[in-house]
């Protein structure tokens, strides 16, 4: 047994309270995070003509997209500094820092003159959010899983599950914003100011994240850690010492963020390959973020009684074997009555998936390390797997000239993610 689960395991069980606390305050502030970045996906085509316009359509969107995935260039910068102010002062004092700056980036966003306006600085403008925004983003995963599993190491799947719950919450605001918007309003004003309106609602809601980050103790588990302890550099240990453990974890969530960002990218998917509107994308990115959202507390309870290992197998064999047949169908019946459930299929893959991933990349990183061992591994992960998906996609489609690009992506990161998995049973001894 590794000792981490060891340590887990021998824990003394926490007050109900604080723990089910310390899942709304991760919680909420996590869902706000998200909400920006899936939004800049779901208002990518509006985003790419307002600040990024070209002669060319395609050449628009692509800069819009490359913006986006220039800011997860930043993540593993923010994974280092925010990890290692976890791991020395607090995963408290860490998530207050990433909500701040989340809404520093969310505060340009909305107030940003368009390209028409401005020039070049508009589209400066909006690459300087992205990089805040990703470096914010970059500290979050690691010092709120932690948070998580270190106030309930009983129930540690459970309530680390919801570290991918609010983020299909997060999802489930934005598809919900754009449904709404394109119903009520027309293109034109979209384009004008309307597609501003979500990107205002996300800032208001920064402050209550932040009173409620606020208000909450430390975890018990970092209060506990000796002082030597908490003197020791965890970039040290994990580059000398855990190197490995840092290379399975970026593997392992290779398959999650695949699979996250072809929900947020479907709206994209939807108008430009399938010839769809726009509404039909937001409902079937809806019905996946719905799915992430509810499925991940049940399998992260599950994973609680059976393993991590055995689910996350199950689901990347899945992916390998159902993505390409699903994305067929889907392009052959291009209609809401088809790209809803295959939209359902890949959230419930991604929850499942995810919903016991957190938990496993706890247990492979001690406390000391553990907030900076996880902010570098999923930040790199995503960075590779997910910043850039779009990116790597809609160029995959414009080289191979077919729109199953997607479903070879798919697949791909879920080889990946398979490989890493066996490695983590057989190192640690894992279920």
């Amino acid at each position: 047994m590794s000792a981490p689960v060891a340590a887990a395991r021998a824990a003394p069980s926490r007050d109900a309270s604080q723990m089910y606390k310390a899942v709304i305050a991760s919680s909420i502030g996590n869902a706000l995070e998200f909400y920006d970045l899936t939004l800049y996906l779901y208002f990518a085509v509006t985003i790419s003509k307002l600040f990024f316009p070209s002669s060319n359509p395609t050449t628009s969107l692509l800069l819009a997209l490359g913006s986006f995935g220039i800011s997860y260039l930043m993540r593993p910068l923010g994974a280092i500094v925010l990890g290692l102010y976890a791991d020395r002062v607090g995963r408290k004092p860490a998530l207050m820092l990433s909500i701040l700056l989340m809404m520093v980036g969310t505060f340009m966003m909305v107030v940003m003159p368009s390209y028409e306006s401005i020039g070049i600085f508009a589209s400066i403008g909006v690459l300087a959010a992205r990089l805040i925004q990703g470096f914010s983003v970059g500290g979050e995963f690691g010092a709120s899983t932690a948070f998580m599993v270190e106030h309930g190491p009983a129930r540690k799947g459970f309530f680390a599950s919801f570290q991918f719950a609010s983020q299909g919450l997060a999802s489930v605001m934005a598809a919900l914003s754009g449904v709404i918007l394109s119903a009520t309003l027309s293109p034109d004003q979209i384009a004008s100011w309307g597609w501003r309106l979500p990107f205002a609602f996300g800032l208001l809601i920064g402050p209550v994240g932040l009173y409620i980050r606020r208000n909450i103790a430390e975890t018990p588990e970092f209060e506990d850690s000796t002082e030597g302890e908490a003197t020791n550099s965890p970039m040290r240990d994990l580059f000398v010492q855990q190197w490995l453990n840092i290379l399975l974890a970026t593997g392992l969530v290779a398959t999650s963020t695949a699979l996250n960002y072809m929900i947020s990218y479907t709206p994209t998917y939807a108008v430009n390959q399938l010839g769809l509107p726009s509404w039909i994308g937001f409902v079937a990115s809806f019905v996946g973020a719905v799915m992430l959202m509810t499925v991940a507390p049940l399998v992260g309870h599950w994973s609680d009684s059976i393993g991590r290992t055995p689910i996350m197998r199950a689901v990347v064999i899945a992916v390998f074997v159902l993505m390409f047949p699903a994305f067929a169908l889907l392009i052959s019946y291009p209609a809401l009555l088809v790209i809803v459930p295959v939209l359902a299929l890949i959230g419930a893959l991604k929850a499942s998936y995810s919903a016991a991933l957190p938990a496993l990349m706890a247990e492979i990183f001690p406390t000391r390390t553990r907030s900076t061992g996880m902010n570098i591994s999923y930040n790199v992960g995503v960075t590779l797997f997910g910043g850039f998906a779009p990116f790597w996609i809609e160029s995959l489609i414009a080289i191979t000239h077919t729109a199953l690009a997607p479903s070879f992506f798919l697949m791909f990161a879920a080889s990946v993610s398979l490989l890493c998995i066996v490695l983590v049973r057989r190192k640690f001894g894992l279920r």
